[in-house]
């Protein structure tokens, strides 16, 4: 006879390592499947830091999941007595008219978030770091700063653990199937399960698990950088900023030099390459390395020294670029939370919350509506 869960989760990154640890905090028996170690490099839940804002261009709509999220990442450091969430201050720029610029400064003003509208030449007068165009127009909000992913899913799976999760690594789900009764059978190479309810988080390898959504969540390699500063205490987490700047080369994201050497770069949609996960190229290339060195170059020439390293990891973009949130239709055991579209991981706690809340309950108490799968 299969071995029966309360719930299953299919992927153990970031929001599944969360949603194992609250869907086991309600008591439930809770299975983690996932293909890789626990953490990995192989998806979207990796490389040392991540940005956590408050000042939110995407949409003020993510504000409060964004207030929740910082508040249980600080519970989560208290709980494990380790730090994962850093505060540096967060600057969001670009020339005037830049959406960036005008949709981090909405959010600010609709949440009464505590913010300073100033100019490229301001910020880099408070930050010797960055050299921004002069006219560039900033807001810089004081509560940004970054978390430490692979850290976050080794606290929440250990936790999970520790209250009686079963989490398995390199377990992938093959295929699910509802039950005529109610609930799900899920197939791995080591067996069957049944389950109650089915979370599916399994990042890029959502399409392979709702086939309906294989041209909807497309899989993006990604290539982030650590380059080595002249002057070191200017790109520290007490010094700099972290960053989302709209520049003429495209949208860059930086974080500060931390545990390791390097001020950390990356390109949103790096150089445009799509594909199935399994393909996606994972080796790195001076071309790679180019793309980024360009940013670092022309606005933090300070950070252009040699490269420290270079890492792929994935994106899995919407078309509108907002996550999935959502059970599928006339299937109610079955919760779909994927596609973060590469903004997702500082949203981790409170999303690994609303997965609980609606196994539980049926409901949560914020508005998903843009994350709904009737939008495509």
């Amino acid at each position: 006879m299969p071995q029966t869960y309360d719930v299953i989760v299919a992927g153990v990154g970031g929001m599944g390592a969360a949603a194992c640890f609250h869907l086991a905090l309600r008591g439930l028996r809770v299975l983690g499947l996932e293909r890789h170690d626990i953490p990995n490099t192989r998806g979207s839940s990796h490389g040392e830091t991540r940005i956590i804002r408050l000042a939110y261009s995407e949409s003020p709509a993510y504000v409060p999941l964004l207030r929740r999220a910082f508040q249980l990442w600080r519970e989560l450091g208290e709980t494990v007595d380790e730090r994962l969430l850093y505060t540096t201050g967060s600057i969001d720029a670009g020339p005037p008219g830049s959406v960036l610029f005008e949709g981090s400064l909405a959010s600010c003003l609709e949440h009464g978030l505590p913010h300073t509208a100033m100019s490229g030449a301001e910020v880099n007068q408070l930050y010797p770091g960055y050299r921004l165009p002069d006219d560039h127009l900033c807001v810089l909000q004081p509560d940004g700063g970054f978390v430490l992913p692979e850290r976050s899913i080794v606290a929440h799976v250990t936790m999970a653990q520790a209250m009686g999760a079963d989490i398995r690594a390199h377990e992938p789900v093959l295929d699910w199937k509802p039950l005529p009764g109610g609930g799900v059978t899920v197939r791995t190479p080591r067996g069957d399960y049944e389950t109650g309810r089915l979370v599916l988080s399994p990042g890029a390898w959502i399409g392979d698990l709702i086939p309906a959504l294989r041209g909807v969540a497309v899989p993006e390699r990604q290539v982030l950088g650590w380059f080595q500063p002249r002057h070191p205490a200017w790109f520290g987490p007490d010094a700099f900023p972290v960053g989302n700047l709209d520049f003429e080369e495209g949208r860059y994201y930086l974080l500060p030099a931390w545990r390791v050497p390097g001020l950390k770069v990356g390109l949103y949609h790096h150089r445009g390459e799509t594909g199935h996960p399994d393909d996606i190229r994972r080796e790195v290339t001076a071309d790679d390395e180019a793309v980024l060195r360009r940013c670092i170059a022309r606005y933090f020439p300070d950070a252009d020294g040699p490269v420290m390293a270079l890492h792929a990891c994935m994106f899995t973009n919407t078309p509108d670029e907002h996550f999935v949130i959502d059970t599928l239709p006339g299937l109610d055991e079955v919760l779909v939370v994927s596609a973060c579209s590469g903004h997702g991981f500082k949203f981790v706690p409170v999303v690994g919350e609303i997965v609980a809340d609606l196994v539980t309950t049926g409901q949560s108490r914020f508005d998903l509506s843009m994350f709904g799968l009737d939008r495509f």
